[in-house]
């Protein structure tokens, strides 16, 4: 949810000047950190605020979610719960 957040913040063009621009960044920063640089950030100027598209954070939330999907198989698997229909 929170790289959600950084994602649609940047395509938004949000200032670091707001706490909260700063602390959402801060936080998701270290979960983005191993996909920088997969691919070139894409950067749009409008008036007054710069929109920036980061592949990074979209890369990141697909990784984590296969990874907790893997993660609640895997605990289904050694629980021993059956799978539903």
């Amino acid at each position: 949810i929170l790289l959600s957040f950084r994602l649609v913040l940047k395509l938004m063009g949000a200032g670091t000047a707001s706490g909260f621009v700063r602390f959402i960044y801060g936080l998701t920063g270290f979960f983005v950190l191993p996909f920088e640089g997969i691919f070139r950030r894409a950067v749009t100027q409008g008036i007054e605020t710069a929109s920036v598209l980061e592949p990074a954070t979209i890369v990141a939330i697909i990784v984590y979610a296969f990874l907790a999907w893997g993660i609640v198989k895997l605990i289904q698997i050694f629980s021993g719960e059956k799978q539903q229909a």
